[in-house]
């Protein structure tokens, strides 16, 4: 089972920019899929992108769509989400997520590993 841990986390003005990254550690990550997801106080758990390891399949969510990117540095087993233009409603916790398979159902539940999250908020 793959353990995953997330940083880059913070505090940013709204219109900026900030790099997530997602280091999986603990198995074999080849044909695994990757997604983010996000948690604001009081919302469900949303989707925000996906990808495979080879970074030929990639899903974002419309709310992120244009402004958020997602990528893989397979050498040091790490998927990155760079976030621009941020704006307020982009404040969450964020999390990363990882299954054996990719597909393009990508509800939160049939993800088995999680990251402990990373905090970021978007000040006005």
């Amino acid at each position: 089972q793959v353990q995953l841990v997330e940083s880059g986390g913070g505090l940013v003005q709204a219109g900026g920019s900030l790099r997530l990254s997602c280091a999986a550690s603990g198995g074999t990550v080849s044909s695994y899929a990757i997604a983010w997801f996000r948690q604001a106080p009081g919302k469900e758990r949303d989707f925000v992108a996906a990808i495979n390891w080879s970074g030929s399949n990639t899903h974002y969510a419309d709310s992120v769509k244009g402004r958020f990117t997602i990528s893989r540095e397979n050498a040091k087993n790490t998927v990155y989400l760079q976030m621009n233009s941020l704006n307020p409603e982009d404040t969450a916790l964020y999390y990363c997520a990882a299954r054996d398979y990719y597909s393009s159902s990508l509800y939160y539940g049939t993800f088995a590993s999680w990251g402990q999250g990373t905090q970021v908020t978007v000040s006005s």
